[in-house]
């Protein structure tokens, strides 16, 4: 089982518009790091599990179902987070062939970005636009928890984070100033490379 590694930013941390240093060094440097490392540990616990055939299971509570749902949680938190980071550090000007698929589905660029705000206001933890490995097109999911809401076969192309880590030091409670930021810091050259290799099949 290979160790998962921490990544480090494209841009500094504070470079952003609307998300300060201090949040951004917070998320990035202590609880993104903190899934990767939690992620390798769990691997740690589960390889003699794994290699020893000694795996005994019981749904009420057994160390093998804590250690399976820390692991689709922790796995998906490195995930979801090395895409929300990647796709920042952008002057947030809509490009590429994602944005026009985008404008094509949702009227315009405009009504993408009015409906997937709605989806970050709507849940508790991710919004995230996809591709569809079997529909073979982008569509929006949420997630209250990372590892809730997940559809089987789609990559994720952009993820939002709305957990209160990603904004209450800058704006409080007003999530939807926070989306507006994150929209206006998007890097649409990093958005469009996820979207050309996740029509591939291939995650990033």
């Amino acid at each position: 089982m290979p160790k998962k590694t921490f990544k480090e930013l494209a841009y500094k941390s504070d470079s952003l518009k609307g998300i300060s240093q201090k949040t951004i060094d917070i998320h990035h440097g202590k609880l993104y790091k903190g899934y990767v490392d939690k992620s390798n540990e769990i691997k740690d616990k589960l390889r003699p599990i794994v290699q020893g055939g000694k795996a005994e299971g019981n749904q009420t509570y057994s160390e093998l179902r804590a250690l399976k749902n820390g692991e689709s949680f922790a796995n998906n938190g490195v995930y979801l987070h090395e895409n929300y980071f990647a796709v920042l550090g952008g002057d947030g000007t809509p490009k590429g062939e994602v944005a026009e698929r985008l404008a094509e589905r949702y009227g315009s660029i405009d009504g993408f970005k009015t409906y997937f705000s709605a989806c970050g206001m709507a849940a508790r933890g991710w919004a995230i636009l996809a591709w569809d490995l079997h529909e073979k097109e982008l569509r929006i999911f949420t997630a209250d928890a990372q590892n809730h809401g997940g559809i089987w076969g789609a990559i994720p192309v952009l993820c939002l984070d709305v957990y209160e880590h990603s904004y209450f030091i800058d704006t409080g409670s007003d999530r939807k100033s926070y989306i507006e930021s994150f929209f206006n810091n998007l890097n649409w050259d990093k958005i469009e490379a996820f979207y050309q290799k996740a029509k591939r099949g291939e995650a990033e």
